[in-house]
C-alpha cells in the first residue's frame, strides 16, 4: 500500500511538472521529495500549484465546534464498538455461514472508512491548524474511494449470497463454499483498488490551483475538482461514468438478485415461510438503500458549489452515520445474531 501511494504521488507530481514547462521538469530524488516543503509553486501559466490544502471542516461557527466534536466522537465510538462486536460475534460457531462472513468483512470496511475520515475531522474541530499535506490528501482520497467502491461490490456479493440461499437452498453449501466466498471478497477488493487508483490519479493530474481551501471536511473528489483552474467538463463526464460503473453496476446486480428472490418467495404457499424468507434479506436491502441514496447524490454532480453544504451532510452520513447504523440494522433484525449476543452477555455476567 505504501509503495503504491508513493508511486501514485510521484506520477501526479511528474505530470504536473510536465504541464508546468521545461524549466521545471527536473525529477527530484525520493529523499528530495520527502524534504519538499508544503509550499505553493508557480507554473508556466501563472497558476498556483498546490502542495498543501486547508480543510474548512463541517462548520465555521465557533460555538458549534465543541458540540460537533463530542457528537461525532460519540458516533465514532459507537461505530467502533458496534462493528467490532459484529466482527467478534460472527466468529461464533453458530454463525459460521457465508452471510456472516460477508457481514464481518462489511464491518471491517465500515471501521476503516470511519477511521480514515473521522480522526482528522475531530482534530480540525478543536485545532486552528486545518491543513493537510498533498501526500496526506492523496492518501485519504485513495482510501476513501477504495473502501467505498469495495463496499459496493461486497454488497452485490451479499445479494448473490441471499439469491442462492432463497432460490437454491439445497445447493447453498456447495455453491457458497469457503473458496467462493473468499474469491468474491478478493474480487471486490481488486475492483475497488482499480477504481481508486484510476480516480485518484485523474483527480491529482488536474491542474489544481488556488485557493487552496477545500470546502469540505476531508479530501474527496467533488471539492477537489472545484479547485481545478482548467476546464473539467470532460473529467466530470468521466466521473459520472465511473459513478455509474461503481454504484449502478452493483446496484443492477443487486436488483436482478432480488427480482429472482421475490419471484421465488411469491411461489411459496405458506405465509410464515414467505415472511421468514424475506426477513433474511430485509437488512441487506436497508443498507443498500442507504448507500445508494447518499452515494449517488454526492458524486453525480461533482462541481455544483451551490449544494456543497448539502453534500457535506450527505458525506457525513455516508462516512460516519451509516457505519454506525449497519451493526444496528443487522443485529436488531437478525435472530441468530441476537441469540449469540445474549449468550455472550450471559457468559460475561456469570464471570
Amino acid at each position: 500500500m505504501t509503495e503504491l501511494l508513493e508511486c501514485l504521488s510521484f506520477l501526479t507530481w511528474a505530470v504536473r511538472k510536465h504541464r508546468a514547462g521545461p524549466a521545471q521538469r527536473e525529477h527530484p530524488t525520493l529523499g528530495e521529495r520527502g524534504r519538499m516543503e508544503p509550499a505553493e509553486e508557480k507554473d508556466a501559466g501563472n497558476h498556483t500549484l498546490l502542495t498543501e490544502f486547508v480543510l474548512s471542516g463541517l462548520s465555521s461557527r465557533p460555538e458549534l465546534q465543541h458540540v460537533l466534536f463530542f457528537t461525532i466522537c460519540f458516533i465514532y465510538s459507537m461505530t467502533l464498538v458496534g462493528n467490532l462486536l459484529i466482527c467478534m460475534l460472527t466468529v461464533h460457531p453458530a454463525l459460521h455461514m457465508p452471510m456472516y462472513f460477508f457481514l464481518r468483512v462489511l464491518s471491517f470496511l465500515d471501521i476503516s472508512t470511519a477511521t480514515v475520515v473521522v480522526p482528522k475531522m475531530l482534530v480540525i474541530l478543536l485545532s486552528e491548524d486545518r491543513s493537510i499535506s498533498y501526500l496526506g490528501c492523496v492518501t485519504q482520497l485513495y482510501c476513501v474511494v477504495f473502501l467505498a467502491a469495495t463496499e459496493w461490490y461486497l454488497l452485490a456479493a451479499m445479494a448473490y449470497d441471499r439469491y442462492v440461499a432463497v432460490c437454491s437452498p439445497l445447493r447453498y453449501s456447495a455453491i457458497m463454499s469457503t473458496r467462493a466466498c473468499l474469491s468474491l471478497v478478493l474480487l471486490s477488493c481488486c475492483s475497488g483498488k482499480v477504481v481508486s487508483v484510476v480516480q485518484t490519479a485523474w483527480v491529482f493530474t488536474l491542474s489544481l490551483c488556488g485557493p487552496r481551501r477545500i470546502n469540505y471536511f476531508f479530501c474527496d473528489i467533488p471539492p477537489l475538482v472545484v479547485l481545478s483552474c482548467t476546464d473539467t467538463s470532460r473529467y466530470e463526464k468521466q466521473l459520472i461514468s465511473a459513478t455509474v460503473l461503481v454504484i449502478f453496476t452493483p446496484f443492477c446486480l443487486i436488483l436482478l438478485s432480488y427480482t429472482c428472490i421475490i419471484s421465488s418467495i411469491l411461489k411459496i404457499s405458506s405465509a410464515e415461510s414467505r415472511r421468514k424468507a424475506f426477513s433474511t434479506c430485509s437488512s441487506h436491502l436497508a443498507v443498500v438503500t442507504l448507500y445508494c441514496a447518499s452515494g449517488t447524490l454526492i458524486y453525480l454532480q461533482p462541481k455544483s458549489s451551490s449544494s456543497q453544504d448539502a453534500k457535506k451532510i450527505l458525506a457525513l452520513i455516508y462516512t460516519t452515520v451509516i457505519p454506525t447504523l449497519n451493526p444496528l440494522i443487522y443485529s436488531l433484525r437478525n435472530k441468530e445474531v441476537k441469540e449469540v449476543l445474549i449468550r455472550a452477555m450471559a457468559v460475561l455476567m456469570k464471570k
